[in-house]
């Protein structure tokens, strides 16, 4: 998509610098999403399986125009996924559970 826009833009070579901690990533299993007119905000969010809590990994805030932008390549990888490695199963989601956040 970003690529049909800028076809004839010369292409940039950026380097991003990520300490260690960032490249290794981090495991979430529960996003909360919420938004606002200006902004889609992502929670990032690991619950412990044997207690009834969590740790709050990551929290990201887009534009919207960069939340419609991630939306799409999601998609597409999903897609490529699914042609790679067949269908991705989906278990019947578990009720969210009520969070809040402490400090």
């Amino acid at each position: 998509m970003a690529e049909e826009i800028q076809k004839d833009a010369p292409k940039q070579n950026v380097q991003i610098k990520a300490d260690e901690k960032e490249l290794l990533g981090q495991y979430t299993n529960l996003v909360m999403v919420h938004n606002t007119p200006e902004e889609f905000i992502l929670n990032f969010i690991y619950l412990f399986p044997t207690r009834q809590q969590g740790k709050l990994v990551s929290s990201l805030i887009l534009s919207p125009g960069h939340a419609k932008r991630l939306l799409a390549a999601l998609s597409e990888n999903i897609r490529g996924y699914e042609a790679q490695y067949g269908p991705i199963r989906e278990k019947k989601p578990e009720p969210t559970p009520e969070v809040g956040f402490i400090q």
